[in-house]
């Protein structure tokens, strides 16, 4: 690593020193607790184990497991190694798992005992992993992750720069298929800067880390936390009666919301009569009754923001008060853009495509130049989302483009196209248009509109189960309409603004 260059490892190696007695990881489920001198040493013991099993710089290491300690780990192991981590999505169809290792081609792969049949049934559909390797309970016939762990001796830290990839996530299937992103070192450091700077971070904060460390706001969250010298706080899988009492036992002072994480633990809190007053900080994309009921129980604030994988979480923040309805300003190290469909910057008050560019924006599209060139076009990352400033330079979330359309149910990202792909496969099905509709318990849902064949029935259970037997279950509809005949316009095509304009009501 060069002179000017920090790497994740480098921030392990720093906090050892500066934090070295004080707990990092705090592992709800089994109790087990590190200092960051502890985290250290275990990064580097298993970097070494990882090093005898062949992983070099540039490997792609693949992660199917629920949060923990180990998975914690791994990310810092690779860190100090310079392979790039590939988290998986455990929601995911068994299909949609292998099309993402195989993607990426990972030459090791991580996996909890509960996944581990899954990768085995189809061991020969994945050529890529030589080994695989149990990520937590050593059962079955995968390798034991302990095997890793058992030999100490010295590693040579790779040359890693802060743009060497670090990370990829996979984004929602947009034509059809998911991209890989790539994220540097220097994209999640820039990221913990900025998180510690708008929620004011230090080391007596305490993160509930709730979201999954396959998704960009549970990954660096958990980074940022770390950053600061802060204890993270795990639990592998949400239960909110657990975590309301987890932040009075526990102190914690900050988490990431997406519906309905936030409502739920303010409901178990008031039915169990916890104590969450030392929650000051949440950050997501909560309802305005939801965020004002938190911020009158608790005193805390609710930060509110814009951000994509693509942009290492955030582009804009600031505090739900500040202009509420808004996702803040844009962060410190960043410019957004607002353009027209020819490149020019549209005025305050007028909808444009929201652009940025910075170093929060990512390396790209694992493999993909030409969705590269075509998304980084004119020297900007274009997010294919809509927003508008105000005269004060709030930005206001203002949707998708038509091309790009996007659902967000509970945070996770859903494209209409890849849902109707599957619905069409249904043989009782002639058309078929999916919308967002607003949903009470997941801030928006899934409403699929169908036109049936003449002759043929078919009920919504029905077709639900036929899609959620095909793809991840959360992207199912959640409501389905059958109608006559789809609006079309003069050319033929489907048009779905009639449609969300007739049918756009759960």
């Amino acid at each position: 690593m060069g002179l000017y260059d920090f790497s994740f490892y480098d921030l392990i190696n720093r906090n050892a020193v500066a934090f070295g007695s004080c707990i990092c990881w705090l592992e709800v489920d089994d109790g087990r607790q590190l200092t960051f001198s502890e985290y250290k040493n275990k990064v580097d013991v298993l970097a070494l184990g990882l090093t005898r099993a062949g992983i070099e710089k540039g490997d792609r290491i693949g992660v199917v497991g629920k949060n923990s300690l180990e998975f914690f780990l791994v990310y810092g192991a690779a860190a100090l190694l310079g392979a790039i981590v590939l988290p998986i999505n455990w929601r995911l169809s068994a299909d949609e798992v292998c099309f993402n290792l195989n993607d990426c081609q990972p030459k090791i792969a991580f996996a909890d005992a509960e996944f581990q049949p899954m990768l085995e049934d189809r061991w020969d559909a994945l050529p890529s992993i030589e080994a695989r390797y149990n990520l937590k309970a050593d059962l079955g016939d995968a390798l034991r992750f302990r095997s890793l762990m058992e030999e100490s001796g010295h590693v040579t830290p790779a040359n890693v720069a802060s743009t060497d990839g670090f990370v990829i996530i996979h984004t929602a299937a947009v034509a059809g298929r998911p991209r890989g992103a790539l994220l540097s070192h220097g994209n999640v450091l820039c990221a913990g800067m900025h998180f510690n700077h708008y929620l004011g971070l230090s080391s007596r904060d305490v993160h509930l880390n709730l979201l999954p460390l396959f998704h960009v706001g549970g990954l660096f969250m958990a980074t940022s936390t770390f950053h600061a010298g802060a204890l993270n706080v795990n639990i592998s899988k949400f239960d909110a009666k657990t975590a309301a009492r987890l932040v009075q036992e526990k102190g914690v002072s900050l988490c990431f919301d997406f519906p309905p994480i936030l409502n739920s633990i303010l409901q178990a809190a008031t039915e169990e009569h916890l104590d969450i007053h030392s929650l000051r900080a949440v950050v997501g994309l909560g309802t305005p009754e939801v965020i004002e009921q938190f911020q009158s129980l608790t005193g805390g604030s609710y930060y509110c923001m814009y951000g994509q994988t693509e942009t290492s979480c955030l582009a804009t923040m600031g505090r739900y008060g500040d202009r509420p309805g808004s996702a803040g300003k844009t962060i410190l190290l960043a410019d957004v853009r607002l353009v027209d469909d020819h490149e020019h910057p549209v005025a305050a008050g007028a909808v444009g495509e929201i652009t940025v560019k910075g170093p929060m924006v990512f390396k790209g599209y694992w493999e993909l130049p030409e969705d590269n060139a075509h998304t980084f076009r004119e020297g900007w990352h274009h997010t294919g989302d809509l927003g508008r400033f105000d005269p004060d330079g709030f930005l206001f979330y203002a949707g998708r483009k038509a091309e790009k359309e996007l659902i967000k149910p509970g945070g996770e990202n859903v494209y209409p196209a890849e849902v109707e792909k599957v619905i069409l496969q249904h043989p009782a099905v002639a058309q078929t248009v999916v919308i967002g509709v607003p949903d009470p318990k997941w801030k928006e849902g899934i409403k699929a509109v169908c036109q049936l064949y003449a002759g043929k029935s078919l009920s919504s259970a029905e077709l639900i189960r036929f899609v959620g037997e095909r793809i991840a279950s959360f992207k199912k509809p959640q409501y389905v309409e059958f109608v006559g005949e789809l609006p079309l316009k003069a050319d033929g095509s489907l048009d779905r603004e009639a449609v969300k304009s007739l049918y756009g009501k759960a």
